[in-house]
């Protein structure tokens, strides 16, 4: 069986990267992988950290391109690689305009999808954009739909689609768990690690930022701005924000935090390196989706800059907490986890509700027919998406 893994951002190979592996040890699968370079030097990284060499790539990236643009020159590219390569399915991860423009343009050629990650969802196209329609699109055309959870695949059964639908855990867990046991055993490594963050003070509270939606673009991002600015008032507190390239990002968040002593703008970091600052932080500030399933699997509170959650299940059990982008709200949600009891670890990465390490496992088996246990979750969650004004009193 000749299955083509197509992906093209840095979290998607994060999370493809357990799973490409597992597909090249399986003996009766021809594995194939496509990266679009829709992300470019943080791609590689990855790539290189899990010791994955594309055979193809598309090198789509053009500065200042628009989703469109990008669209069309993912079809064309793609179109022309399915021709050439002749796969018996196409593989994709998630919500991206990789993702899904690989999964319509194999549908066109009626080629099977796997959808790997499906079933996220929040009920509004807006939120996160244009994710949410991405990931939708690529479960109506998928034929196996590799759900993380229990909640996912609700969703997919609320929608009566016409692809198997499998719970698998999130692979995410799988890269993690990885990490974090090369990370523990290697002291050298740890200490390599540690050596980039000198300024960081053992006696200082660590607040670990990362933002980067589209949806924050403009004002969104001048409030998170001027929650840090307040927040870096705290002499307990240090904050480190690996500022994403996008100038939207890159803009406001130096304009307003550049000259501040104890806010440290760093450049983005690879894999390993994010999840040694995430192993140290005290609380994690985020609007990304994926640091909502890693920090909790590693006992970190974090607080989500968004109005809707697709993951709801670190929010039922307790640390993962919706602020959305007032400051107000922002700075009494951080103020509460530096000053209360520290939170609890509800999960480790054995027990998170995400998934138990054996996701990329169980997709193979899946994909070459063989019976499997799907994973079930210690921290059952409601069976729908979590908004920030079902949590306002």
């Amino acid at each position: 069986m000749k299955v083509l893994s197509v992906f093209g951002t840095r979290p998607e190979a994060i999370k493809m990267g357990p799973l490409v592996r597992a597909l090249h040890a399986a003996p009766d699968i021809d594995s194939i992988v496509c990266i679009t370079g829709q992300h470019r030097a943080m791609l590689d990284q990855v790539m290189s950290l899990f010791d994955i060499h594309p055979d193809h790539d598309l090198d789509v990236m053009v500065a200042d391109q628009t989703l469109n643009g990008l669209c069309s020159r993912l079809f064309a590219k793609l179109d022309a690689l399915y021709e050439q390569v002749q796969p018996d399915r196409v593989l994709v991860h998630g919500d991206t305009s990789t993702a899904m423009t690989a999964a319509l343009a194999a549908f066109h050629r009626r080629i099977p999808v796997a959808h790997v990650e499906a079933g996220l969802r929040t009920g509004d196209l807006q939120q996160p954009w244009p994710e949410e329609m991405n990931r939708r699109v690529i479960d109506v055309v998928a034929d196996h739909l590799f759900a993380p959870t229990d909640s996912s695949r609700y969703n997919l059964e609320q929608e009566n689609l016409a692809g198997r639908i499998s719970v698998t855990g999130n692979t995410v867990i799988d890269a993690l768990k990885q990490t974090v046991e090369r990370i523990d055993r290697d002291a050298h490594l740890r200490a390599e690690i540690d050596a980039h963050f000198p300024f960081l003070e053992p006696e200082r509270k660590l607040l670990l930022v990362t933002g980067h939606r589209r949806e924050n673009f403009g004002g969104g991002f001048e409030n998170i701005c001027r929650a840090l600015a307040e927040l870096a008032q705290r002499e307990d507190l240090q904050i480190v924000y690996p500022v994403h390239l996008n100038p939207n990002v890159q803009g406001p968040v130096h304009a307003h935090l550049g000259g501040l002593d104890n806010v440290h703008l760093i450049a983005p970091q690879d894999y390993l390196n994010f999840v040694r600052l995430m192993q140290r932080a005290h609380v994690v500030l985020t609007d990304s989706g994926g640091v909502q399933e890693e920090a909790p699997a590693l006992g970190r509170p974090v607080l989500v800059m968004r109005d809707v959650t697709e993951r709801p299940e670190a929010v039922q059990a307790g640390v993962v907490r919706l602020v959305g982008t007032d400051p107000a709200r922002i700075v009494a949600a951080v103020h509460a986890a530096c000053d209360g009891p520290r939170v609890a670890a509800h999960f480790i990465a054995d027990a998170s509700p995400y998934g138990d390490g054996r996701a990329s496992a169980r997709i193979v088996a899946a994909l070459r027919g063989e019976p499997f246990d799907e994973f079930v979750a210690a921290h059952p969650a409601p069976m729908s998406h979590t908004s920030l004004s079902e949590l306002t009193p």
